[in-house]
């Protein structure tokens, strides 16, 4: 079954189509907020409903979904009865003691392809590492939303995005520029940003002196 997907109406009971026409929702039946992923499933699978989505810059957020009360309500009393059993408590523990072990192997990982890519020169091993994990530390949280929880490109291009993200904010005026608002303007800047970035990454890794101002060793130590 296809969903049909809209963005809120100007009202409580209504929603946008993709042209932009408004429509009521059918008498009868609620809106199921997001948050409860097993309950969301069941009820889209157990027939008619609507996923309301909304799009926020470049982000999309979930709505919820409409269906039939009955539906909803028949379906929540059985994942309450569900969950209130020995067996789900079991089987939850076990998931989040896996999910727990899989991300500790993530987050190891990851931490170790920055070091890779920072390949900082042996005078500098200390920094390195202190920047890996600050890095790590801050894009690998699950939800985080980062370049870092993405799986279309490879770990080492995640850890290089990583990198030059956390630079952009930590060692450049980038939070504080008035950039224009032309088209590509923002990703000319980021470019430009990133190749300083690099520069400034290609004498640590030469094991170059670094000046007592350094943006880079300030925001390492902090």
């Amino acid at each position: 079954m296809s969903d049909l997907s809209f963005s809120p109406g100007p009202s409580d009971r209504t929603v946008r189509d993709a042209n932009g026409q408004v429509i009521d929702v059918p008498a009868g039946w609620e809106l199921l907020p997001p948050g409860d992923a097993m309950l969301t499933r069941r009820v889209k699978a157990a027939g008619d409903h609507w996923v309301v989505t909304e799009k926020r810059g470049r982000r999309v957020f979930s709505q919820g979904i409409w269906a039939d009360s009955n539906t909803i309500a028949k379906i929540r009393a059985g994942a309450e009865a569900e969950r209130s059993t020995d067996s789900y408590t079991k089987k939850r523990e076990s998931d989040a003691k896996r999910r727990e072990i899989v991300q500790e192997q993530y987050v190891e990982d990851f931490t170790g392809a920055v070091l890779a890519f920072l390949n900082f020169h042996a005078s500098y091993i200390e920094i390195g590492t202190v920047m890996a994990k600050t890095i790590s530390d801050h894009a690998t949280p699950v939800g985080s939303g980062t370049v870092a929880r993405t799986k279309r490109i490879p770990v080492e291009q995640r850890a290089e995005a990583a990198v030059i993200a956390w630079m952009r904010h930590q060692t450049t005026g980038y939070d504080s520029m008035v950039i224009a608002r032309i088209k590509g303007k923002r990703r000319e800047v980021r470019r430009m940003l990133a190749a300083r970035s690099k520069e400034l990454l290609a004498k640590y890794r030469a094991g170059l002196q670094a000046p007592d101002d350094c943006p880079l060793m300030k925001a390492v130590r902090g």
